[in-house]
């Protein structure tokens, strides 16, 4: 089942492009919408897959030459721009959090703390529940505790 990307979507995705230290609030502000859709959004875009992490961009002309050879360089674009051009209806393909194959059009969902995972099969789903129990179980008691 891929996850078709909205205007919504696409707004937060570019707005992080822009600058990934922006709030979630500032993001609302921008596109008119409130807080926590911001915020329900981008953990959905997280659990999907689309977004992996917002990271620094090191301007390595900033430093001088004997540190800028200890830096490693990534496979990114030479011009250090990491912008990529997303449209309205674009689809997400959903690959499952266990065997990494394709999540059909009926996904099954696995809802814990604020995580989604998805599963091609229900035999997935239940292996992946039974294999991360412990992790599982500390990230739920962890969010009880901050909330």
């Amino acid at each position: 089942m891929p996850h078709e990307l909205d205007d919504v979507d696409i707004g937060i995705v570019q707005s992080l492009q822009e600058d990934g230290r922006k709030s979630f609030r500032q993001i609302a502000r921008e596109l008119d919408i409130s807080t926590p859709t911001v915020q329900a959004r981008y953990q959905r875009l997280v659990n999907i897959g689309l977004i992996k992490s917002i990271s620094p961009i090191i301007d390595s002309s900033n430093l001088d030459r004997e540190h800028k050879d200890k830096i490693e360089t990534c496979g990114c674009h030479s011009n250090g721009s990491h912008d990529v051009s997303l449209e309205s209806g674009m689809s997400v393909k959903l690959k499952c959090d266990l065997c990494e194959g394709p999540v059909g059009d009926k996904p099954h969902v696995y809802k814990f703390a604020n995580f989604e995972r998805f599963f091609c099969c229900n035999t997935c789903k239940t292996q992946y529940k039974e294999k991360n129990k412990g992790r599982i179980q500390s990230i739920i008691e962890k969010t009880r505790e901050e909330n």
